[in-house]
């Protein structure tokens, strides 16, 4: 009696750690680093080929694992409930029920899950041969499960395809990125730098062009003195030429082209001809994103680009800085002229010029406010208040306030934007005062 005791003791001990090895393996794998995985693959260990060819079968791998786990789970538990029915009779149900649960959850599961945790990758490697193996033993068994779960599915209207992924590489990467920012391990600046990256695929060259109106361009029908003038003033090394009207783009001048032209003609303005030593403007549609367009910057070997619409108007101008600027974020030199278009007040509050792109906003101050109708602050209040403000009126939406400073004409020229949860006591105070 004592021996057959001792024996199912020593069964349902070894269950339990068969049941951690489980439940450990199973965490292991699915927290282990696949970009660590893929460095060790190329510097040929075996043992990262093998965990990535386990995961590249995902479903079938947490198959074999859930179906092993269970089964010695219920054998352990079986096991359990005879050992102390036969010490404590018909109340060693009960008690089989507390001792299996208490030891279950703690030794076979939050023990080894926690380890496998913090050791995701070394235990991914020390477990992935025994874990070839058993997912090798039990394929016809999970593939059957597979079929059946599927099936039973699709009869409540949900199909699972074999190649659907739930989040994109890229949305992967973004999500990690924020992660380890609010964990701290990823400074403000990396993550924005990081981010721009991605952001390239979701913007369009109209988003941060150059609007025609702000583009610094010269009248080609100038004489050659004026142009070389209005060349000197520019803090820019490519200057579009137009002809007729500004939107009539017929070259784009570069300095140093300009300053060739003058030596080889000693220093005689007179005898340049501009058109002749200006390159021919690429014209590009305002969809492109910007990732191919940095591409076709890369393939071209060029810097500057027009934009322009589906009729064929001129929108503005993109250069290859705008786009490393997205990335970078503002590059200034000597010659660039310095203006603070946004200005982050004591109070929480945002000084800010209305041609700023809310996608910068966003960056600087951590907001998130939308950009899907507009891309300037100034085109997002204009769009929610549906009509052009005066100086002096306030909007509230998307839990900001948007205070209108200054304006030229029909367009906003400076607002204050302030979080709504810092600009209530100032409405209160000015409830109250009045």
């Amino acid at each position: 009696m004592t021996l057959a005791l001792g024996l199912t003791l020593g069964a349902i001990v070894g269950l339990l750690v068969v049941s951690a090895f489980f439940s450990g393996s199973e965490t292991a794998l699915t927290a282990a680093s696949r970009a660590r995985m893929h460095a060790l693959e190329e510097d040929d260990n075996p043992r990262a080929k093998l965990v990535t060819r386990l995961l590249s079968s995902r479903e079938r791998l947490i198959g074999a694992l859930l179906l092993g786990n269970n089964l010695v789970n219920i054998a352990a538990s079986a096991l359990a409930t005879s050992l102390f029915l036969s010490l404590f009779g018909d109340a060693g149900v009960v008690y089989a029920t507390i001792v299996m649960t208490v030891v279950v959850v703690v030794f076979a599961e939050v023990l080894p899950k926690t380890y496998a945790i913090l050791n995701a990758d070394r235990m991914a490697l020390a477990v992935s041969p025994i874990l070839k193996i058993l997912v090798a033993v039990l394929a016809p068994v999970t593939a059957a499960l597979q079929f059946l779960v599927r099936h039973t599915l699709r009869l409540f209207g949900t199909n699972i395809d074999d190649d659907a992924d739930v989040l994109s590489a890229h949305e992967e990467i973004r999500g990690a990125i924020e992660l380890h920012h609010k964990e701290g391990g990823v400074v403000k600046h990396d993550r924005d730098m990081l981010g721009g990256v991605l952001d390239l695929r979701d913007l369009d060259v109209s988003d941060i062009m150059v609007h025609r109106t702000n583009m610094d361009a010269i009248d080609a029908e100038l004489p050659p003195d004026q142009i070389v003038d209005a060349a000197l003033k520019s803090p820019h090394t490519r200057l579009p030429l137009w002809r007729g009207e500004r939107e009539e783009i017929v070259g784009v001048l570069h300095a140093r082209m300009l300053l060739q032209a003058l030596r080889d003609a000693k220093g005689d303005v007179s005898k340049l001809d501009v058109m002749a030593i200006a390159n021919p403007p690429w014209f590009v549609p305002d969809t492109t994103t910007l990732k191919d367009q940095l591409n076709a910057f890369l393939k071209r070997k060029a810097h500057f680009a027009v934009v322009v619409d589906e009729y064929g108007e001129v929108m503005g101008l993109l250069t290859l800085e705008d786009i490393i600027e997205e990335i970078v974020g503002e590059i200034t030199d000597e010659t660039d002229i310095a203006a603070a278009q946004a200005k982050p007040q004591p109070d929480g509050s945002l000084i800010v010029d209305g041609l700023v792109p809310i996608r910068d906003v966003n960056r600087l101050m951590e907001w998130d406010l939308p950009d899907e109708e507009a891309t300037t602050v100034a085109g997002l209040v204009i769009h929610e208040a549906q009509t052009i403000p005066n100086p002096g009126q306030a909007f509230t939406f998307h839990d900001f306030r948007f205070e209108v400073l200054r304006r030229h004409r029909n367009r906003i020229t400076s607002l204050r934007i302030t979080p709504l949860d810092m600009a209530q006591p100032e409405v209160e105070a000015s409830k109250a005062a009045s």
